[in-house]
């Protein structure tokens, strides 16, 4: 082997060491992508699933008020007819 076939030699494994290294490198970037679109989509549900969340908070604390206001203003109702009832006997 002379210095010419040598250098070929060096040269083909100096290109395929570089094509090896620049795919692995795609590789990894398209994978840290993807995972970082994953972890985005998640976020995102878990978002709206807590905005779902206080919403029915919201909406679960306003009835129980809404019933809190019958029920007080149905006590007084008994109380009255209890008062009428009373007085009749």
């Amino acid at each position: 082997m002379d210095g010419h076939e040598l250098a070929e030699v060096a040269g083909a494994v100096g290109i395929f060491a570089f094509i090896t290294t620049v795919i692995t490198v795609i590789i990894l970037q398209v994978g840290a992508t993807v995972r970082a679109r994953a972890v985005l989509a998640r976020e995102d549900e878990y978002r709206k699933l807590a905005e779902a969340a206080a919403t029915a908070r919201q909406d679960t604390d306003r009835r129980l008020t809404e019933i809190d206001g019958r029920l007080a203003s149905l006590d007084e109702r008994m109380r009255s007819l209890d008062r009428v009832l009373r007085t009749v006997e």
